[in-house]
C-alpha cells in the first residue's frame, strides 16, 4: 500500500539541512536527476544514486555535475572536440519526485523514487539551454517595464498606483495540454475519425474504461504534486470504442485534453515537461499509447497547447494588480495593448520557436480550429469579451474578476519549447510595450492602431497589415483575403526558419541583452533544419513509400467498367511520378533526397510542399477508386 509519499520539495525548502532531512526520511528516494533543457526542448534524465548526492549536497547544489554536451542538441556549441557541460542545479523552483510505480521498495512498500532537480547548463560559463534564456528574458522584461514606469509615470494612472507601490512584476503562465491516446496496434479508419469531428460525437462525453481510469489517475497525481488540475475532459477528435467478448473495450481512439493551475513562467514550463511525463506513463500502466504529435492522423483534428500569458505588478502592501486590465469602457490597459501590438508585429521571429517540427505545420491548416493567420480578437465591445476560436491570440477577460485578463495564444503544440516560446514572447511584447507607453498614447490612440486597416499607415505596426478582426477567419476570408491581410502562413519548416535570417530588425529585438545571441540563434536554427531534413529522408519518405505500396490495383481489368480502369491509371501514374525512378526520369523522392544531400534547402521545401500535395491528391483518388468497387 502505497502511504507517506513526498511529491515535491518547494523552493522553500531547499537548504542542505531540509533536503537531507527529506531524503533521508524517504528512503524510497533512491536517485536524483538532474534536468537540463536543451534548444529542441528534450530534457536530460539520469540516475545517481541517492548516496552519493547525500555525501556531497553543497557541491551538487554548486554545479558539480557534468554532462556530454555532444548527446543533447546543442549543435555548433557543445561540439565532439569541446562537448562539456556544467548543470547547476534551480534552487528557485519546484523539484519534483518521479515514481516509479512498477518498482517496490521492499523496506517501505513504496514505489521507486528519483528527485527530479531542474538545472540550467553551462558551456565554457556561458548559459546555453531553454531555461536559461527564459530567465534571462524575463530579468530582462521585469527590468525594462520597471524602468518603463519610473521614466513615465503617467503610464501607471489607470492602476491608480505608483512607481513605489511596486514590489516586483509577476509574469505568469499556463498551458493546455491535447493529446491522442489509443490501444496499442489498433487503427481506425480515417473517414471515420473525420465524421465523428465534424458530428461533436465525441467533444465532452463521457470516458470510458480504461480511458476514464487513466484519466482519473493524471488527475489525482497532479493534484498531488500540488499542480491544482482544473480539468480533464475529451477533446473533439476521436471514434466509438469497440467492446470484445471479455466485456474490454478495444479500437480506442480518442482525443483528451488537461488542464491545471497557471504560475510564475519557468515554473509553467517545468510543470508541462512533468505533466507530459505523468500522463504518457499512467496510460501506458493502463495499457494504452499517447501520442502528443501535433498531427498524428491526416485530415483529422491535431493536437494543441494553448498557452496563457499575464502580467502583473505585486505592490508592497501584498495587493496584486492585473497590468492587462483596464477601466471598464476599455478593452484593455496600455501595458495591455503594447503587449499584444509587439506579438504580432514580431510573430514572425516568434513562430520559428512554435512551430519548429513537420507535423506542427500540419495541424495549422483552415477547418481544424487551429490558427493559420497573424490576427487578433479583443471583443466586439468592452462589455462582451471575445470567445474567437479562429484568431492566432485572443484577449481572454472576465468581467467580474480583474485579476483574470490575459492573453491566449493557440498556435503552439505538445512538442513546442514552450522555455523558448515564453522568452521570444516576452522580448516582443516588451518591445510593443515600450512604444505604447513611451509614445505617451492613450487606450483609443493603440485600439485605433491594432483596430487599423490593410493600406492604413501606423506608427508601430506595419503599414500593409491588418491585426484585428472579429469575424471567422476560416470561414469569412478566402485564402488570398487572409494572405494579403495578416500575411501568408510558411508551409514548411524552412520557410518558418528563414525569417531568423532575413527579417533583421525584428531579429534585433530578440537580440537584447544578449538573449538570443548569434550562437544561440545559430545552434537553434541548424538543430531545426538537421531533424527537419533528417524526418522528411528517412520518415515522412518511408511511410509514405508504405502509403503508396498500399495502393494497389484491385479491380478484374477483364470485368472492371471503363471509369475503374481510368480511375486506377491516374492513381498509377501518380504512384510512378512520386516514387518510381525510370532511366529518362528521377521521381519526386529521389529529387527530394538529391537536394537534401546538396543542401539545397530552398528547392527542398519546395519539393516537400508537392510532395504532400500529390499524396493528398493520390489518397482522394484512391478513395474514390475503392468506394466505385463492387468487392
Amino acid at each position: 500500500m502505497i502511504k507517506d509519499l513526498v511529491y515535491v520539495i518547494p523552493k522553500e525548502k531547499h537548504s542542505e539541512k531540509d533536503i537531507r532531512s527529506i531524503l533521508e526520511r524517504h528512503s524510497e528516494i533512491k536517485f536524483v536527476s538532474l534536468v537540463g533543457v536543451d534548444l529542441s526542448g528534450n530534457d536530460t534524465d539520469e540516475k545517481i544514486p541517492i548516496k552519493i548526492f547525500l555525501d556531497d549536497i553543497y557541491a551538487f547544489l554548486k554545479g558539480a555535475v557534468q554532462t556530454d554536451g555532444s548527446s543533447v542538441v546543442l549543435p555548433g556549441i557543445a561540439t565532439l572536440n569541446d562537448a562539456k557541460l556544467d548543470m547547476v542545479p534551480d534552487v528557485d523552483c519546484n523539484w519534483f519526485i518521479d515514481y516509479n510505480y512498477e518498482n517496490i521498495d521492499p523496506k517501505t512498500n513504496n514505489p521507486i523514487g528519483t528527485l527530479k532537480i531542474p538545472c540550467f547548463l553551462y558551456h565554457n560559463n556561458n548559459a546555453v539551454d531553454s531555461r536559461s534564456i527564459l530567465k534571462n528574458s524575463i530579468k530582462y522584461f521585469k527590468s525594462k517595464l520597471l524602468h518603463l514606469f519610473k521614466t513615465h509615470p503617467h503610464s501607471l494612472k489607470a492602476f491608480n498606483i505608483n512607481y513605489d507601490d511596486i514590489e516586483d512584476i509577476s509574469l505568469t503562465s499556463a498551458t493546455e495540454l491535447e493529446f491522442w491516446v489509443k490501444t496499442p496496434n489498433d487503427e481506425a479508419h480515417v473517414e471515420q475519425l473525420s465524421t465523428s469531428q465534424v458530428l461533436k460525437e465525441q467533444y465532452w462525453t463521457r470516458t470510458k474504461g480504461s480511458v476514464r481510469t487513466a484519466l482519473e489517475q493524471s488527475l489525482i497525481l497532479l493534484e498531488n504534486y500540488g499542480l491544482e488540475p482544473e480539468m480533464g475532459h475529451k477533446e473533439v477528435g476521436g471514434v466509438k470504442a469497440q467492446l470484445d467478448k471479455s466485456g474490454m473495450l478495444t479500437h480506442i481512439m480518442e482525443q483528451l485534453e488537461i488542464d491545471w493551475k497557471y504560475s510564475n513562467a519557468i515554473q509553467a514550463a517545468d510543470n508541462e515537461l512533468f505533466v507530459r511525463n505523468i500522463v504518457k506513463e499512467t496510460f501506458r500502466r493502463n495499457g494504452l499509447d499517447v501520442t502528443f504529435l501535433a498531427k498524428p492522423i491526416n485530415n483529422v483534428a491535431g493536437s494543441g497547447e494553448h498557452t496563457h500569458i499575464g502580467v502583473a505588478a505585486k505592490l508592497k502592501n501584498g495587493k496584486i494588480v492585473n497590468l492587462f486590465t483596464a477601466p471598464k469602457d476599455q478593452y484593455m490597459s496600455i501595458i495591455g495593448y503594447g503587449a499584444l501590438m509587439g506579438i504580432l508585429k514580431n510573430y514572425e521571429i516568434i513562430n520559428p520557436f512554435i512551430s519548429a517540427t513537420n507535423d506542427s505545420l500540419r495541424r495549422l491548416k483552415p477547418g481544424f480550429e487551429a490558427p493559420v493567420c497573424t490576427v487578433t480578437s479583443i471583443g466586439y465591445s468592452p462589455e462582451v469579451p471575445s470567445r474567437n476560436r479562429t484568431v492566432l491570440i485572443g484577449l481572454i477577460r472576465d468581467m467580474e474578476n480583474t485579476l483574470a485578463s490575459r492573453f491566449e495564444l493557440r498556435s503552439p503544440n505538445p512538442h513546442t519549447n514552450t522555455y523558448l516560446v515564453l522568452a521570444s514572447m516576452y522580448m516582443c511584447m516588451i518591445d510593443g510595450i515600450n512604444y505604447a507607453i513611451s509614445s505617451n498614447k492613450s487606450e483609443n490612440d493603440l485600439l485605433t492602431e491594432l483596430s487599423k486597416n490593410y493600406g492604413e499607415n501606423a506608427d508601430y505596426l506595419e503599414k500593409n497589415r491588418a491585426y484585428r478582426s472579429e469575424k471567422d477567419i476560416f470561414e469569412d476570408f478566402t485564402d488570398e483575403e487572409r494572405t494579403k491581410l495578416f500575411g501568408k502562413a510558411p508551409q514548411t519548416v524552412f520557410e518558418n526558419l528563414k525569417s531568423l535570417d532575413t527579417l533583421h530588425d525584428k531579429l534585433n529585438v530578440l537580440k537584447q541583452e544578449d538573449i538570443f545571441n548569434e550562437n544561440i540563434l545559430n545552434s537553434y536554427k541548424l538543430a531545426i533544419l538537421t531533424r527537419w531534413i533528417t524526418e522528411i529522408s528517412n520518415r515522412i519518405i518511408n511511410d509514405y513509400r508504405d502509403e503508396i505500396r498500399k495502393c494497389k490495383m484491385l479491380h478484374n481489368p477483364e470485368k472492371a467498367i471503363d471509369l475503374d480502369a481510368i480511375n486506377w491509371q491516374k492513381i498509377d501514374t501518380l504512384r510512378h511520378y512520386i516514387m518510381k525512378d525510370t532511366y529518362s526520369n528521377k521521381s519526386l523522392f529521389t529529387r527530394i533526397n538529391e537536394a537534401i544531400d546538396s543542401r539545397d534547402y530552398e528547392l527542398t521545401s519546395i519539393l516537400q510542399i508537392e510532395l504532400d500535395n500529390k499524396m493528398n491528391e493520390l489518397r482522394h483518388l484512391y478513395d474514390i477508386y475503392v468506394k466505385n468497387l463492387l468487392l
